[in-house]
């Protein structure tokens, strides 16, 4: 057997393995999306953001990138066409939007919100005129944010159809990963900015020539001691989201480092399909996992990065498996 035969052999195999992860993970959100949905308190005045649009928007968009993975085909494309539905129902089909606007007319996350449904197809004309007019202000251009919101801001821009108010090269240049730090200031925020830098750059894993060389060549080199790091930590949600971006750039890494890693993420899985954000795993701390081994918010957006780097890891061993046949 030749070495191409042996790679890509391997590769067939993760590929069966990570594909095992993402069907019990979105099993999972499917069985409980209505806990995605918008309550009473979503318009609320003194409402949680973080507990309402924030996991809808974080649904919609891996469920819009697992979409673009998948072919019409497969049935885990049929399940998050659904999802997406399901998400963009709870907005009563984008009106919503206006109306959250109205409300906070100087609020980047309903635009952010907007651009994960304006990804999938999902748009609001009346919407998106209205955040134009806002988006002209002095006001909208000078909102402080820290650099990594606003790149993820200038993209939702891009997203939605309106003119970015600044220009990406200049935004990254102010972030964490823009700078090249030193690779031992690695920490959990440093983490998961640099995460969102590549998912912003990438378009959340469509496009991996948006990663400059200099900073692809820099991740390539410093991700698999960060992604072993996090491993050995039990932090499963950034692990996830750093294999996602594993899969985002232009080449692979190391077989040996991604089939370790998908190996602890799928043993850290509960049989529910549930991925906890970090610590040992329930059944193996010896408590009676029950039904829900998890409470939602400890489990919610590691269980959605799972299947969101899955699905990207399963199209890039596809790809690379395609060019060595």
């Amino acid at each position: 057997m030749s070495v191409r035969d042996v790679r890509a052999r391997a590769v067939r195999v993760r590929r069966a393995s990570v594909r095992g992860v993402e069907e019990a993970a979105l099993d999972w959100v499917w069985a409980h999306r209505d806990r995605f949905a918008l309550g009473d308190d979503a318009l609320a005045a003194d409402g949680q953001v973080n507990r309402t649009w924030k996991p809808l928007g974080e649904l919609t968009q891996v469920c819009a990138s697992v979409s673009r993975s998948t072919p019409p085909g497969d049935p885990l494309h049929t399940r998050v066409s659904e999802l997406l539905d399901f998400a963009w129902q709870q907005t009563h089909r984008g009106e919503l939007f206006p109306l959250m606007q109205s409300l906070e007319p100087f609020a980047t996350y309903p635009l952010e919100v907007y651009a994960a449904f304006a990804s999938a197809g999902l748009r609001h004309p009346g919407y998106e005129a209205s955040a134009a007019v806002v988006a002209r202000t002095r006001g909208w251009r000078l909102t402080e944010q820290y650099p990594t919101r606003r790149l993820g801001v200038l993209e939702a821009e891009r997203r939605s159809g309106l003119p970015p108010h600044g220009r990406v090269p200049q935004a990254l240049d102010r972030t964490w990963l823009g700078g090249l730090p030193e690779p031992w200031t690695f920490e959990r925020a440093a983490g998961y900015a640099l995460t969102h830098v590549v998912f912003h750059l990438t378009d959340w894993g469509r496009a991996a020539r948006g990663v400059p060389a200099d900073l692809a060549d820099y991740l390539l080199h410093w991700l698999p001691p960060w992604l072993d790091t996090c491993l050995d930590a039990r932090m499963w949600d950034l692990s996830c989201e750093l294999l996602a971006v594993a899969a985002s750039l232009p080449r692979p890494l190391e077989p040996a480092v991604l089939d370790d890693a998908w190996q602890r993420v799928a043993a850290a899985q509960d049989t529910s399909g549930a991925v906890p954000e970090e610590g040992a795993a329930q059944d193996a701390a010896g408590a009676d996992p029950g039904p829900d081994p998890y409470a939602f918010t400890d489990c919610y957006h590691s269980t959605l990065m799972a299947a969101f780097a899955a699905s990207l890891t399963g199209l890039s061993s596809e790809t690379f498996a395609r060019s060595h046949s």
